[in-house]
């Protein structure tokens, strides 16, 4: 996924350049010390199961798990290490974790990429308009899990029905499909074997219970924005701390990783810094402020009742200035 977008009046072509550059170095701080947070949030979790003090290490653990979708956003990107297979290899590696394969994951995320919020072409807007109770469950993740189980036992049935992945490309998730099923096959085998509730305690239990967390990013990023091809007003930004930009892998800067994906998620602040110092404002709204206000906007009426090009869902405070696309 390599696709990127000139807009010379927004950052000099030279120093956009620069912030594209790869590290391995800064790709093994950022992965490596996710997945120690995750040993040692499992190892606590582990130590204390059977008394209340699990309790908090079990929920710190399940959003751990949960960010590391962040992971594979961006090594799906190519750009968390410089070193190519790398980025492939612990890209299949956390899918298998997720339940969300990684080149089913890389065919749909580019086409989000492509068509920002086309409901006809984006990959991640394969779903019906939000009511209420639909927003509620997806939320919850009752519904994200039930799609993701269902899809991967669709495909491994050699159906594909998604309109953005190729006829040449219908072998490839159908395979993966088959693999990943092969895998958690082993796994529950094993542990029945074995008498051992590890791979549900330290996996999947607390990914599961834990999602409505992760989705507070999954849903801010594009939810009650236009749906015209401009950047600038389909994408929105989000205002939070330095540790949830950390676990987040710098996606809240997320304007500025839509305006030029090619660039690493370390330099995202930069970039976002670059676009901003150059007369942008991207959206921008908080997790809490934006679960009220489109609780709020979907309560009086349904997403499919908004105007396609109208961005309906804004600060109460301060409604986001329009930066008008290149």
């Amino acid at each position: 996924m390599q696709t990127s977008f000139t807009r010379r009046d927004l950052i000099d072509p030279k120093r956009l350049r620069a912030l594209m550059q790869r590290s391995d170095l800064a790709g093994v701080l950022q992965l490596g010390s996710h997945l120690g947070a995750i040993a040692l949030s499992g190892t606590g979790l582990w130590l204390t199961w059977g008394t209340w003090a699990a309790v908090p290490v079990f929920m710190v653990h399940g959003v751990l798990l949960n960010f590391l979708y962040a992971a594979q956003h961006e090594l799906s990107h190519g750009t968390v290490f410089q070193t190519k297979w790398p980025n492939m290899v612990f890209g299949r590696s956390i899918g298998f974790l997720m339940i969300f394969a990684r080149d089913f994951d890389w065919i749909q995320h580019s086409a989000h990429h492509q068509y920002t919020q086309n409901w006809e072409k984006d990959g991640e807007l394969a779903r019906a308009p939000y009511t209420l109770r639909s927003y509620l469950l997806w939320m919850t993740g009752v519904t994200y899990w039930w799609t993701r189980a269902a899809r991967m036992l669709r495909l491994a049935r050699g159906v594909v029905l998604e309109p953005y992945i190729r006829p040449d490309q219908h072998g490839l998730v159908i395979a993966e499909a088959r693999w990943h099923l092969a895998g958690y096959a082993v796994v529950a085998v094993v542990s029945l074997a074995a008498q051992s509730p590890a791979a549900l305690i330290l996996w999947l239990a607390p990914m599961v219970a834990m999602k409505p967390v992760h989705q507070l990013q999954n849903t801010i990023e594009h939810l009650g924005l236009s749906h015209e091809s401009d950047i600038f007003r389909n994408t929105r930004s989000t205002r939070t701390n330095a540790v949830m930009r950390w676990l987040c892998w710098q996606m809240p800067y997320h304007t500025a990783h839509h305006a030029f994906p090619s660039v690493p998620f370390w330099r995202l602040k930069d970039l976002d810094a670059e676009l901003r110092g150059n007369g942008a404002e991207p959206y921008a709204m908080g997790w809490i402020e934006f679960q009220i206000e489109v609780i709020r906007k979907l309560w009086a009426k349904d997403e499919s009742q908004y105007p396609y090009d109208e961005v309906w869902v804004v600060p109460t405070a301060r409604g986001p200035r329009r930066l008008e696309a290149a």
